[in-house]
């Protein structure tokens, strides 16, 4: 997948946990030196086993949309910590203490923190005319 679809699969995934109110996300891109299996993580915490559960449905059900599923989901059941990979990025929802337990951005340090914007594409400005009789027939 290229770099660009990439961080828009990520993006989306993170839209989806914060539609279901997912607190702290954060995202963590691999460092390329360090043997990480994945180019993103995605990590959320929910409040309840069901918050938790509500959080992982929409992420699948909105990356189902664009046609990418999960080759792996473990942890849905108990929903202490649920792990949705998507092979190039991988899906982290914790409730608090699991969380604080595993402490995934501790353990993984190497990699660079993003706010979730960071993933959102840039806004393309509207081209301006080069000459200036362009931009005065643009005014009119």
């Amino acid at each position: 997948m290229k770099s660009s679809e990439l961080r828009k699969r990520v993006a989306e995934a993170i839209s989806a946990a914060q539609a279901k109110k997912a607190q702290d996300v954060t995202v963590l891109e691999m460092d390329r030196e360090s043997p990480s299996f994945t180019d993103y993580f995605l990590i959320a915490s929910g409040n309840n086993p069901r918050q938790i559960q509500a959080i992982c449905d929409e992420v699948e059900q909105r990356l189902e949309r664009v046609g990418l599923h999960p080759v792996s989901l473990e942890g849905y059941k108990q929903a202490e910590w649920v792990l949705l990979d998507y092979v190039d990025f991988v899906v982290h929802v914790f409730s608090e203490k699991a969380r604080k337990y595993y402490d995934l951005e501790r353990l993984w340090k190497s990699a660079k923190r993003l706010e979730p914007a960071d993933l959102k594409p840039a806004r393309k400005r509207a081209a301006q005319p080069s000459s200036p009789r362009a931009r005065k027939r643009a005014k009119s």
